[in-house]
Parts: structure tokens; C-alpha cells; sequence
């Protein structure tokens, strides 16, 4: 055994020395990269503002997320989306992460035709270079706010303007991004719980007919929320649940 241990050592530094006088008669060297990063003074105007505009862009893609959440109809959808989960009283299934993908491809669904317009109208005349980026903000937030307004009630619009402190708008084309957004987030939310508690009727008759049965049977250690369930989802299951919720959120937006 010491032998061969021997052996392995004298190997391996022969191919030690053997390889570093190959790289000193090669003359090889090992590049390290060199990273530079240099913060100038601005010659001009024009260098500021590519500045800024930089930093704006890196602001919106940081709320991007938040943008797409609160202006589309993704929000009423997974708040219908969680209290189902709720009321059939499933802890783990769907999961979140599910239930959030499923949102997300169903809110695609519905803003694909205001996305078309604000493509048709904003950016593709943008890349032509046939507006600037003033007239493609002005156009392509025209078709999102139209589906605001259409989802939002006219009492929350109302608050927000009273909070603002801003005159009275004549018509919509005078109310502010700013007070629109809130004001629809707030119209959602109400849509969203409006929703969800219609989806806990059927459910909680099920469990309130569960739990008389099993009182009447003498079984009231027998927690109800085990024998409810796979009732609950039998009963899911036969109505076609998905399909009927599915489409209700649907055509809500319509």
C-alpha cells in the first residue's frame, strides 16, 4: 500500500513540474478581466436627461409587477381565486404559486384587447419613430384607463376626488391617472369580496348539513371539516366549478 502511495506522489509532481516549465517556456498568463466603472461630469444638457430617462426606466421595470397587478383585472381575479381555495377548505391544492399562474394567464385573456390597442396605437408607432415618447405615453394609457373606467364605480371615484382636494372634474377626460387607479383598485377589492362570498353559500351548507348529521349520530368528536370535505369537492366537481367560475370572472370584465 505504501508502495503505490509512493508512486501516486512521485506522478503526480512529475506532471507538476513538467507542467509549470511548459507554461514558463510558453510564457502563458492567466487574463483577469478589467472592470471599469466611471460616473463623468455631464457636458451638456441632452447627457442629463439620457440620465434620467435611464433611472426612469429602471424605476418602472422595478414597479412593473405592481403596475400590471393594479391596473388589470388580475386583482379581482386571484382575491376569487384565494377564497375558493377558503371555502372549499383545501390547505395545500391548489397551491399559491398555482393559483397565481392561472390568474395571471386568465388576465392576459381579458387585457389582450386593450394590450392590442395600446401596441396598435403606442408603441408601434414608437419604434417607427412616427410620434415621440410623450404622444405614445398620451395614446397608450388612453386604452387602459377606458378599462378603469368601465370597472369602476362612480362613489369611489368620488371619494378619491374629494381627497385630493382637486376641483371637480366635467368629465372623465379630466380626472387624473392618480385618482383613477386608486379608485379602481377600490372597485375591484368590492368586486373581488362580493364574489367570494357568493362562493361560500353552497359550501357552507354543506358543512352546516355535515355537522347536523354527525350530532344527531352522537359522533361530535368527529371533526365535520374531515367528512365536509371530499363532499365539498364532489359537489365542485359536479357543477363543473372551474368552468362556472371561470367564465363568471369573465364575463364580469365584459
Amino acid at each position: 500500500m505504501n508502495k503505490k502511495l509512493f508512486l501516486v506522489i512521485i506522478a503526480a509532481l512529475f506532471i507538476f513540474f513538467t507542467a509549470d516549465s511548459f507554461a514558463q517556456q510558453k510564457s502563458v498568463s492567466i487574463p483577469f478581466p478589467k472592470i471599469n466603472l466611471d460616473i463623468g461630469t455631464a457636458q451638456n444638457g441632452n447627457d442629463v436627461s439620457v440620465t434620467l430617462q435611464i433611472l426612469l426606466l429602471m424605476t418602472v421595470l422595478s414597479l412593473a409587477p405592481s403596475i400590471v397587478i393594479m391596473t388589470t383585472a388580475y386583482l379581482r381575479i386571484i382575491i376569487v381565486l384565494h377564497f375558493l381555495k377558503s371555502a372549499l377548505g383545501t390547505q395545500q391544492m391548489p397551491p399559491s404559486q398555482l393559483l397565481a399562474g392561472v390568474a395571471l394567464f386568465i388576465t392576459f385573456f381579458i387585457m389582450a384587447p386593450t394590450w392590442n390597442k395600446v401596441n396598435e396605437e403606442a408603441l408601434k408607432p414608437l419604434m417607427a419613430n412616427k410620434i415621440n415618447v410623450e404622444d405614445a405615453y398620451n395614446k397608450g394609457i388612453e386604452p387602459i384607463r377606458q378599462f378603469m373606467f368601465k370597472q369602476t364605480r362612480d362613489e369611489d371615484l368620488e371619494l378619491f376626488i374629494g381627497l385630493s382636494n382637486q376641483p371637480r372634474p366635467a368629465n372623465r377626460n379630466e380626472v387624473s391617472t392618480i385618482i383613477l387607479i386608486p379608485s379602481f383598485v377600490l372597485s375591484e377589492l368590492r368586486a373581488g369580496f362580493i364574489m367570494g362570498f357568493f362562493l361560500f353559500i353552497p359550501f357552507i351548507m354543506v358543512d352546516m348539513i355535515i355537522s347536523s348529521i354527525l350530532m344527531s349520530m352522537g359522533m361530535m368528536m368527529m371533526p365535520p371539516m374531515m367528512i365536509s370535505l371530499p363532499f365539498k369537492i364532489l359537489l365542485f366537481i359536479l357543477v363543473d366549478g372551474w368552468n362556472l367560475i371561470i367564465g363568471s370572472l369573465v364575463r364580469s370584465f365584459a
